[in-house]
């Protein structure tokens, strides 16, 4: 879900429900059937994926760019994650039957069919490889429909149910569309797509574990090998503090394409998201009670800030501060 399951996946990372629907069949209105539809794309998933696509976008041209290229790359980018979303949910009702917190999605309500679920999913992907091959370029769908597979056979099928490691590698699934936001534009992939992809993936695992402690026992339940889930709650926060401090001097990688803006905005979020990690690493060392989904909310709003004093310094055009070399 995260941005695995999320893309993270996110999917796991989000939690977001099925909206209520009647359960009858051929009493619910075509509203109540869109929203069941749609439900399997995981839209609040979705959102966290424009978020860093756009600024990506901004970054690669260092000014804003064309909004008809913007809106064509987001709806591209939108059936992809909607399409390996929808799939997963397919391969995952098994999972999701078990688990609290997945038990209204609508496959587990039988509120779509699996086979018109499978159907959704894969026009999804061919959609979104035709919009973004027609109106944005080849390398963009390419990487699309790469990223969907990616997904769906390393991730669900191969990484979720094996190895506490899942969101770690999996999590590469959720670092695309920044990848694809950058290729949008220049028609490439150079270094800084690379380092913000770096950023996303450090940035999945603190993200999803702190969910996973909270929701360890939903985890156990349906079998899935979750960090929390294997380990101790001490070498899981240990982990997440780990991961925290790599992903935000990763961040800084990006200083050389960037402004003092930018830069400043990385450091002051970094140092915020750091103290919420010690923090939960030293409710957990004594034991009292701890409150893993701060730390997840506010990963979200970490990933905000900086791709937005991305957008922001890319849009402003302020002079870069250059690689010293």
């Amino acid at each position: 879900m995260s941005l695995v399951d999320a893309a993270h996946g996110r999917g796991d990372s989000t939690g977001a429900d099925a909206p209520s629907v009647a359960e009858t069949p051929g009493r619910r209105g075509v509203r109540q059937v869109v929203g069941a539809y749609a439900a399997l794309a995981k839209p609040r998933v979705i959102e966290l994926l424009l978020v860093t696509t756009i600024p990506a976008m901004f970054l690669a041209g260092r000014e804003i760019p064309s909004p008809w290229l913007v809106l064509a790359t987001l709806v591209g980018g939108t059936m992809a994650a909607g399409s390996a979303n929808a799939l997963n949910c397919v391969i995952d009702t098994d999972i999701d039957k078990v688990m609290k917190r997945t038990k209204r999605r609508p496959l587990v309500r039988d509120s779509v069919p699996q086979r018109g679920a499978l159907i959704f999913g894969l026009a999804l992907g061919a959609a979104s490889f035709a919009v973004l091959a027609l109106t944005v370029n080849l390398l963009s769908a390419i990487l699309a429909v790469a990223t969907i597979l990616f997904y769906i056979f390393v991730y669900t099928l191969v990484l979720k149910r094996r190895t506490p490691q899942n969101v770690v590698w999996g999590g590469a699934a959720g670092c695309m569309p920044v990848v694809i936001g950058w290729s949008a534009v220049s028609g490439t992939v150079e270094w800084p797509a690379l380092v913000m992809f770096g950023v996303i993936f450090f940035w999945t695992p603190p993200h999803t574990w702190a969910l996973a402690m909270k929701y360890r026992e939903d985890y156990e339940r349906a079998g899935v090998p979750m960090l929390p889930v294997v380990a101790t709650p001490e070498h899981v926060a240990k982990q997440i503090v780990i991961y925290s401090w790599v992903m935000v001097g990763w961040t800084l990688l990006l200083a050389p394409a960037t402004s003092w803006l930018y830069t400043t905005f990385a450091v002051v979020a970094g140092a915020w998201f750091l103290f919420y990690a010690h923090r939960l690493r030293a409710a957990v060392g004594r034991g009292v009670e701890t409150k893993p989904m701060a730390l997840f909310h506010r990963s979200n709003t970490y990933l905000m800030i900086v791709f937005c004093a991305l957008a922001v310094d890319a849009a402003i055009g302020l002079p870069v501060l250059g690689l010293p070399f």
